[in-house]
């Protein structure tokens, strides 16, 4: 009996220690470079990323190199991907479509945080040095895996400047 009750109480320090890693929202600084997982408004984790070649100013169009600037939602996960896991990011919403419009652009999208390039065998150290992507925030692999697991689909994320 004692040991059905020990495995028990393990079993639920478990799941809560696992319920209270997860991020209730994402905050991207991108003049810092930083990704940071929040929890009632609280950073609790900071992570370095890379960006895209033309990384001030929001995303204009498809092409641009520019990541998004604003309130998204992080809509879905995928481990099929050119890249080591990558979380969606809801760009382009209504007004990102109608910027682009009005300037006779396609908005573009797949914007995601993703880790690396499932085929370099550069180290992450070096790749990270650069802004390489297309308009999408990048971590090392075993960041992603940190990230991944804290995030569940519809986890706000906002982007700043």
């Amino acid at each position: 009996m004692y040991k059905v009750l020990l495995i028990g109480f393990l079993v639920c320090q478990l799941a809560m220690a696992d319920e209270q890693f997860l991020a209730d929202s994402v905050l991207v600084d991108k003049s810092e470079r930083k990704l940071y997982l929040l929890r009632e408004g609280i950073k609790y984790r900071e992570y370095s990323i890379a960006l895209g070649p033309r990384p001030r100013g929001h995303k204009l169009h498809a092409g641009d190199e520019r990541t998004p600037e604003g309130r998204y939602i992080l809509d879905f996960k995928t481990e099929k991907s050119d890249f080591y896991k990558a979380i969606h990011i809801s760009y382009p919403n209504e007004q990102d479509i109608k910027r682009a419009s009005d300037i006779g652009a396609a908005p573009g999208g797949s914007i995601m945080i993703h880790g690396m390039p499932n085929n370099t065998t550069l180290p992450p150290e070096l790749i990270q040095m650069f802004n390489w992507t297309d308009g999408c925030i990048a971590v090392t692999n075993q960041d992603m895996d940190e990230i991944w697991s804290a995030i569940k689909p519809g986890t706000p994320i906002d982007i700043r400047p």
